[in-house]
């Protein structure tokens, strides 16, 4: 048996095993490694069952303070028993929001696919870096598989794309290649270089990593202008053409346009067409923020008019981790022009990026991304679209569209209890309960002060109670009011009526 650090036989001191009675450091210790894993596993299928099954809570809550209380979160000096491994991860998993049940409304971001799961646990033991191909064989030709087929879904018959560490780093990625592609010499001289001050526009409905990315990369949060949205969340195109106009007569250099496709708080579609006629006009990359929305352009019937024109655009970002139900995290920036990632972003670390390999170094990914090491997100995706096949990743789309309009129905056949705010586009349902004391309250603005009064106290009763998820959130135009969110497969009828008859229960007497 092999020694600790420390020099002693953990198993002889304590008597319980411990990680250095396990493989590697013990090399033969294969029977007692498998017995571990296994108890964690059994753990983990403990965890997926009682996330499917709705009679199970969706959260345990505690208050911070408290959960602190409930947890041993210390990090000890010396090597704990397996066993209490073991415990700490039921322990984990007890008190974690089971995001997969049929009763989170909550984020963007819900559901457990098994197979995607099943990919995860896969890639955490191969645990490599994605960043070359002589590392990453598989993954890396995956990844190339994968996304040419997502081009060719948005409409292109070439290009790139790269997996990239969430939507915002998505969208930080096209925005580097617009200003690249614009102005090349920025890369080796920065803004000394620049003919004058760059701008860029986005809605006042984006995603806030838009503005994000203005700050980060040296522009400035005064130059990314914001564009008004109409009552349904879309870019007033006709504004946007106006302010372009306006920052031009200024001395200032538009040179980037974002369109959002499906935005967070309302699941509204910028026109895509039109914003690509005014950026073809005036000269502008444009970018799809399509992180939320892009699963509809795999739905024949939903892609229409949400996607038309998508082709047009000069980079797209589309997060599969979140219509599609890919485990987090797994998001994608793709580009119409191929070499712009690598001329972009190129140091050429000949520590790693050697050019005189044995093999096609066409195949090394690091050099065209901003990071080093880079989390192979794509096994997950690949398993489980061998999994459902195009056909069902279609099929899933429209049965959340369809659940939706359900949703729709049941809140119009309760009209006295809950008041639409306005028709969706995407599986984002926005709402008011309306308790009794405010039924046959004519609906003005003083009503909706109150009904946003009573979103916060209904949610910490759902939290407290730990039966249902849904979020709430106020905009520019209303109050608090609440955002359903209809993204995971497990989600049914029934679980979208008991989503309304619980905040009902909840409600009611406010």
């Amino acid at each position: 048996m092999s020694l600790n650090p420390n020099g002693y036989k953990l198993s002889e001191r304590t008597g319980k095993l411990t990680a250095y009675d396990l493989m590697p450091t013990t090399v033969t210790a294969g029977p007692e490694t498998r017995e571990f894993l296994l108890k964690v596993i059994d753990v983990l299928l403990d965890f997926v069952k009682a996330t499917n099954d709705r009679n199970e809570k969706v959260l345990d809550f505690h208050h911070p303070e408290d959960m602190k209380r409930l947890l041993d979160l210390d990090v000890p000096d010396r090597a704990l028993p397996l066993q209490q491994l073991i415990e700490d991860c039921a322990t984990t998993l007890k008190y974690q929001v089971k995001t997969g049940h049929p009763h989170f409304f909550n984020q963007l971001s819900n559901g457990l696919d098994l197979i995607s799961m099943a990919g995860e646990w896969l890639t955490a033991t191969a645990n490599t870096n994605m960043f070359t191909y002589e590392i990453a064989p598989v993954f890396i030709l995956m990844e190339n598989v994968v996304l040419t087929k997502m081009r060719e879904i948005i409409g292109w018959s070439g290009g790139d794309s790269i997996l990239a560490p969430g939507g915002s780093i998505s969208n930080l990625y096209a925005f580097l290649a617009a200003r690249h592609k614009m102005f090349p010499n920025y890369k080796e001289h920065g803004s000394v270089g620049l003919p004058g001050t760059l701008v860029m526009f986005t809605s006042d409905q984006c995603h806030y990593s838009i503005k994000s990315c203005a700050a980060v990369c040296g522009l400035g949060t005064d130059h990314c202008i914001v564009v008004p949205s109409d009552e349904h969340g879309k870019m007033i195109t006709s504004e946007l053409e106006r302010l372009i106009l306006e920052r031009k007569a200024k001395g200032d250099i538009p040179f980037f346009v974002n369109a959002t496709a499906g935005t967070t708080v309302l699941g509204a579609f910028d026109d895509i067409n039109t914003i690509a006629d005014i950026c073809q006009k005036y000269n502008c990359w444009m970018h799809i923020d399509a992180a939320w929305g892009g699963g509809l352009m795999m739905s024949r019937k939903h892609r229409h008019p949400r996607f038309t024109g998508v082709e047009r655009a000069d980079s797209v970002t589309w997060n599969p981790h979140k219509l599609m139900g890919a485990l987090l995290q797994c998001s994608t920036i793709h580009f119409k022009e191929d070499g712009l990632l690598i001329s972009c972003n190129q140091m050429s670390a000949e520590y790693l990026f050697m050019t005189d390999k044995q093999y096609d170094i066409s195949y090394d990914t690091g050099d065209k991304v901003i990071q080093c090491g880079r989390h192979n997100d794509i096994f997950k995706l690949w398993l489980q679209w061998r999994a459902k096949g195009t056909e069902g990743f279609e099929q899933q789309q429209d049965r959340l569209m369809e659940l939706v309009q359900y949703q729709l129905k049941r809140i119009r056949e309760q009209s006295d209890r809950f008041h639409l705010i306005l028709e969706p586009e995407c599986v984002n349902v926005s709402f008011w309960y309306v308790p009794k004391r405010l039924r046959g309250v004519p609906h003005d603005a003083k009503k909706e002060v109150e009904l946003g009064k009573i979103c916060p106290i209904i949610k910490g009763r759902m939290m407290q109670k730990g039966t249902l998820m849904v979020g709430y959130q106020p905009d520019d135009r209303r109050p608090n009011f609440f955002r359903s969110i209809i993204s995971s497969a497990a989600v049914n009828e029934a679980d979208v009526d008991f989503m309304l008859d619980e905040i009902h229960r909840l409600g009611d007497d406010l």
